[in-house]
């Protein structure tokens, strides 16, 4: 069966110290708790032409914005469901897609270079999108453990806590073990807040009493900048 999910919000970003990370927990604990998944490990392949336009595109920062991954919370075997997502971002607004297939369905349409078996606008968005941008490649694979929290007053408004975020360019599989360059700093935390409104009073007091700001972090641009850096000091320049 396939399911499909959109959503539409504000994602804000900051890079938090452990013991920052520990007052900002202190401050969120009488209005937010924990998912019922508790900390998980996210697995993500990022797809992206030869010559990688689409995070090139994302790293000038336009006012649109587009990328195209497949993500699983678990170690992914032939029949089990991931998520095949389109993120897109425009002034400011993330608008994100998501399709839910078994993971088999999804490997096979990328490497036969057909399109997914779903009649849906979604799945007719990610098909206009696999072929205005042409032979899409798995050039990364990123995983992070991330805790969630929803909020207690039933609003839409989330945190996200996520670690040891790490990428890799080669062994792109869902299926394999987790291992790979780290991104952050030892003891670093990435804080996402994600809301399709305003941020509650608390959490701005709780952000400005500990002089937290905003930062501009992509996970994958963070992998792809490291990638083109090592390849530039052995001598070696993407096109």
């Amino acid at each position: 069966m396939t399911y499909q999910t959109t959503f539409k919000r504000y994602e804000l970003k900051y890079l938090l110290t452990r013991q920052e990370k520990e007052k900002v927990l202190k401050a969120m604990d009488p209005y937010m708790q924990i998912d019922h998944y508790g900390r998980t490990t996210i697995r993500n392949i990022y797809f992206d032409t030869d010559t990688f336009r689409l995070i090139r595109r994302s790293l000038e920062k336009p006012a649109y914005k587009e990328k195209l991954r497949v993500r699983s919370y678990e170690t992914a075997d032939p029949e089990d469901e991931v998520f095949v997502e389109l993120k897109k971002k425009y002034d400011g607004i993330v608008y994100k897609r998501r399709l839910t297939l078994p993971e088999k369905i999804v490997r096979e349409s990328f490497e036969r270079r057909r399109d997914l078996p779903v009649k849906s606008q979604i799945g007719e968005e990610i098909k206009y999108f696999r072929h205005y941008y042409g032979q899409l490649v798995p050039v990364v694979f990123l995983t992070y453990e991330r805790e969630a929290y929803y909020s207690l007053d039933g609003s839409d408004f989330r945190v996200t806590f996520d670690e040891n975020i790490l990428y890799r360019e080669d062994d792109v599989s869902l299926g394999s073990e987790i291992y790979g360059k780290p991104l952050l700093e030892n003891g670093q935390t990435l804080l996402e807040i994600k809301t399709s409104g305003g941020i509650p009073l608390w959490m701005s007091r709780t952000l400005s009493s500990n002089h937290l700001f905003k930062t501009s972090f992509s996970k994958y641009g963070s992998a792809y900048m490291q990638m083109m850096n090592k390849n530039a000091k052995g001598g070696v320049r993407y096109a």
